[in-house]
């Protein structure tokens, strides 16, 4: 599967594997903290970046992840306080942004194999 990926500068310093949401400018991210941010995707960055880096995004595809809680397969994930995978959960009437779908099961710690296809949902 072709995955898309685009480069952004970083605003905030942005781990390998962890979600990103839209910066302040057009062509800024920074690290997505919570299921309100407006995510566009994982950072495809070994070694990660700091402000002022330029990094890459897959915007679109399958692509690793870093998990912070417990997800099942098929599952809509959004960002934890540190960018990492969580299940999206929205109470009733709450809208949650998320970053896609599982591919697999996953639990803390691991990295994971997602489908990003960023989104909105509501509980």
């Amino acid at each position: 599967m072709m995955k898309l990926i685009k480069n952004f500068l970083a605003t905030s310093a942005i781990p390998h594997r962890r979600q990103v949401k839209a910066g302040a400018n057009d062509g800024e991210v920074a690290l997505a903290t919570a299921s309100t941010d407006l995510i566009l995707g994982v950072t495809d960055c070994p070694g990660g970046a700091v402000i002022g880096d330029r990094v890459d995004v897959v915007l679109l595809g399958e692509t690793e992840l870093d998990i912070g809680g417990t997800i099942a397969f098929g599952a809509f994930f959004t960002a934890d306080a540190a960018g990492r995978g969580l299940a999206a959960a929205p109470a009733a009437g709450v809208n949650a942004r998320t970053g896609g779908i599982m591919t697999i099961g996953a639990v803390s710690g691991d990295i994971a194999r997602v489908l990003v296809t960023p989104s909105r949902i509501q509980g």
